[in-house]
């Protein structure tokens, strides 16, 4: 797999180890995210510090895993884009869909948020 996992209290981050996500690549990270939907831990931080290109079918997947998430009450959070990553995902339109966050410290942040909003969200209804 080129992929790392790694769980944490309230999310899992993956991490892609190689420097280009193509179809396959994208399969094995969108197959470990989903099984993180299916736990009890739903959360996904995606970091992708050594990635320096990625195919649209690989983009378009994470903008899909993304809509899954908050479809599922979970979050999913991309982390640590270089710049060159950034302008694939806005020349396939793809940017303003993903919840991006600069560091993985941020992403954490996030989930966090996003678990307390999710709470006061249920005890309303």
């Amino acid at each position: 797999m080129e992929v790392k996992i790694s769980t944490k209290e309230k999310f899992t981050v993956v991490t892609p180890i190689t420097p280009a996500i193509n179809d396959n690549l994208a399969e094995q990270i969108n197959t470990a995210c989903l099984n993180c939907l299916n736990s009890t831990i739903k959360n996904v931080i995606v970091n992708l510090q050594a990635v320096t290109a990625i195919d649209e079918t690989a983009a378009k997947t994470l903008a899909n895993l993304q809509q899954q998430f908050y479809e599922n009450s979970a979050s999913f959070v991309l982390c640590e884009i270089k710049p060159q990553l950034e302008n694939i995902f806005d020349k396939y339109e793809l940017l303003d869909l993903l919840n991006i966050t600069p560091t993985e410290s941020e992403a954490w942040d996030i989930v966090q948020i996003e678990e307390i909003e999710r709470e006061l969200m249920d005890g309303e209804e």
